[in-house]
């Protein structure tokens, strides 16, 4: 009997590990046209196709008709599993992976309180935990202690999709623009909350370098992820590059990851975040 690792698409898992857990994908659309997060439109097309649109893209959560299409095949294996969402905060996907549950044993659905790096980092963990042994009850009560720990910090590179999606006035967007602001935001727990505005690339950097330490610095036990939105990877090697004593591990690998729909629609393109694990006090 194995344990798989169900995660919801707006986790943007790397390339190199999506062979180890089955994704259920979310739906984008843009307007009248519906997407299928990851299999009808990928993340080149999905930052193209918003950036020639008028109005932000929206998502739909995942059904519990299509976890439990999934669970089936779990059960006619005989194996378990350990569903790992987006936040219960920012989606129903969380609650339909839940009342899909209900009808299999062997299940359990882990709210990660986070999303995209933030979930990335838990399901890292999660995947270790499985191809160790470990059932899926006990990956779930480690997993919903350690989630309390992660936090996401990133910089933004554009104001205008705050504008678009109603949360900063045009003329502060347009400032922001010409005066090369960039805004510094967390997610702990499900909730945004923005730390402050830097200028330019160099000062963006710097000031994730100083929110990670506010926050007590990085568990080095744990993964970090260091991830970017957009198609272009550049300032994420920049930064990666400028701080690679933050991010050295005992195995000398750096987890990174690329924001895809859910976050890319209000961060915007080049945007650069961390997800990490605090250290415990």
């Amino acid at each position: 009997m194995a344990t798989r690792i169900i995660v919801d698409s707006t986790a943007d898992i790397a390339l190199k590990h999506r062979e180890e857990v089955t994704i259920v994908p979310l739906t984008v659309h843009f307007g009248n046209e519906e997407f299928i997060d990851g299999v009808t439109i990928d993340h080149d097309s999905f930052y193209n196709k918003m950036a020639l649109s008028q109005e932000l893209p929206t998502t739909s959560a995942a059904s519990p008709g299509t976890f439990m299409e999934i669970f089936d095949e779990v059960k006619k294996s005989g194996d378990e599993a350990v569903v790992i969402t987006l936040s219960s905060k920012l989606s129903g996907t969380y609650q339909s992976a839940h009342i899909a549950s209900m009808e299999y044993e062997g299940i359990e659905v882990v709210d990660s309180g986070t999303v995209t790096l933030g979930a990335n980092a838990l399901i890292l963990e999660a995947i270790r935990m499985a191809k160790a042994g470990h059932k899926a009850k006990e990956i779930a009560e480690y997993l919903e202690d350690i989630k309390k720990r992660i936090v996401i910090v990133a910089v933004l590179d554009t104001l205008d999709n705050l504008c678009k999606g109603g949360r900063l006035s045009k003329s502060a967007a347009f400032v922001g623009g010409v005066l090369n602001i960039k805004p510094v935001v967390s997610l702990i727990d499900g909730t945004i909350e923005v730390l402050g505005k830097v200028r330019g690339f160099k000062g963006a950097s710097s000031q994730l370098i100083k929110e990670i330490e506010k926050f007590g610095g990085m568990d080095m036990k744990l993964p970090a992820v260091v991830g970017y939105s957009g198609n272009d990877d550049k300032p994420m090697k920049a930064f990666i590059e400028n701080n690679s004593e933050l991010f050295k591990r005992g195995n000398g690998e750096i987890e990174t990851a690329r924001i895809g729909s859910v976050v890319g629609t209000h961060a915007g393109p080049g945007a650069i975040g961390v997800a990490f694990y605090r250290n415990e006090e």
